[in-house]
Parts: C-alpha cells; structure tokens; sequence
C-alpha cells in the first residue's frame, strides 16, 4: 500500500521559492521510481503559487504514480460574487486535483463550520477532485473524554450526502488542535490509538486514506506511520524545506515501514 506523505505550505513561499522547491522535487524524484511505488506525495502551495508549481512539476504532477497537486482552500460555489474567493473550478484550472478542508485554522479564524464543510466536500468531489477533510479536538475536548463523538460528529457531518462512491475519493487527516502549530506538542503513540480506532472503524477501506497529522518530523514519522489505521502523513513546518520533505518520503518509503 502506498503510504500518502504531503504537506500545506500555509501562507508561506514567494512564487520563486515555490518554483524552486518543486524543480528540485521534480529533479529528485524523477528517476526514483521505486520510491514512488510507495509513496504517494502531495503538496498544497498557496494559491498564488499553484499554477507555477504544477508547471513545475511537469509529466510528474497528478500523474499515476506522481506527485499530487492541491489548493488550500477554495469556495463552494462554481461562480459568483464572492470577492476574494476561489472556486473549485478555478484552483482546479490551475491544476489542484486535491482540495484541503476544514482545516482548524479556517475553522478557528473564518468561520468554517461543520456545514460549510459539508457543502465544499460536495462541491469537491462534483468536480471530481479529492477532498481532504481535516479533523480535530482541542485539549479541553480531549481532557473531556469527547474526542471520539467530536470527531465522528466532525466527520460525518462534512460527508453525510455523499455516496458510496464519492466516500472512496476522501482523505480524512486527523490532526488534534493541541499537537499542531508551533506551539502543539507531539503527540504520543498512545494518544493517538483511540482516534484511530474510532476513525478506521467508521471509514477504514471506505476512503481514499486516514492520515496522521500534528508536529511530525523525520525522527517521529516511522512511529506514526506504526500506528494501526493511519495510511499516511499530512505534515507542516518539518517539510517546508526541500531537504526535510524529502527525509520524510524516505522514511515512509522504507522497507519497514511496509
């Protein structure tokens, strides 16, 4: 199976540095076939940058068996007048075939709800990209006891009218408030057992991939990936660099971690 390794790049990377970071991930990948046979990498520019990076990325991005391409955000609505959005149709002109979703910080600082999630995972997989739904507690939720029936709510509420079919096409990313950010703290294996399980319970072989995210580094990576139902990585600040992205694919593309 292949291992999903991505990263958002947040509000970061001038269209040059973003050039240059997927030149040289093009550079090193192209010829690394064996490494792509397990992994699957993405990467999530800003969108100011998406078009440059896709181009970048040339006969690799969105390829079978290549690098994947996506938009951090973008709104519901094919077209209208929502001054300072992006459509789906738009980040997909230039060239997203993934889309990131309620994401906590579009939850926390814009107002994204449990609904508009719903109607942006609709709108997703209606234009026939993948959505990459975020989920995740915050420490009073975990202290509470709720993490299980907080992310279940979380999640079926942004996936409830989709069909069988469209479920498949999901990436689900765990990523627990308290362990995100430069302030989170990693989280420990254990921590970590019960949301799987509650996740790979519901949606385990009904979607694309439930991947783990929430200060992930190389040295980390390989416990995580450990973890019973996580299919992957969705990592921050550690892969903003070329040289730490491609420490985190060689370790999920080792033999042990199969």
């Amino acid at each position: 199976m292949r291992r999903w390794i991505g990263t958002s790049w947040k509000m970061n990377k001038t269209i040059g540095q973003a050039r240059a970071y997927a030149r040289g991930l093009r550079a090193e990948l192209s010829d690394r076939g064996e490494m792509l046979d397990r992994v699957q990498p993405f990467v999530i520019p800003p969108a100011t940058a998406l078009a440059a990076v896709t181009e970048e990325m040339g006969p690799l991005a969105n390829m079978a068996g290549g690098i994947r391409i996506g938009a951090q955000n973008a709104h519901w609505e094919d077209s209208g007048a929502w001054t300072g959005e992006l459509s789906i149709p738009q980040v997909k002109d230039a060239g997203a075939t993934l889309i990131e979703i309620g994401h906590f910080e579009r939850r926390e600082h814009f107002g994204e709800t449990v609904e508009t999630t719903s109607w942006k995972v609709q709108a997703a997989v209606r234009h026939g990209l993948t959505p990459l739904l975020c989920i995740g507690e915050s420490t009073q939720i975990r202290e509470a006891g709720k993490t299980a029936t907080f992310l279940l709510d979380q999640t079926r509420g942004a996936l409830s009218a989709l069909t069988v079919e469209q479920m498949s096409r999901v990436i689900i990313a765990y990523e627990p408030i308290w362990a995100i950010g430069a302030q989170g703290r990693p989280a420990k294996v254990g921590e970590l057992r019960e949301p799987f399980d509650v996740l790979a319970h519901e949606y385990g072989g009904r979607t694309e991939a439930l991947l783990y995210g929430g200060s992930v580094t190389p040295g980390n990576a390989s416990e995580l990936l450990g973890i019973p139902g996580v299919n992957g990585l969705f990592v921050g600040r550690s892969a903003w660099t070329l040289s730490g992205y491609l420490e985190l694919l060689e370790v999920a593309a080792a033999p042990e971690n199969p």
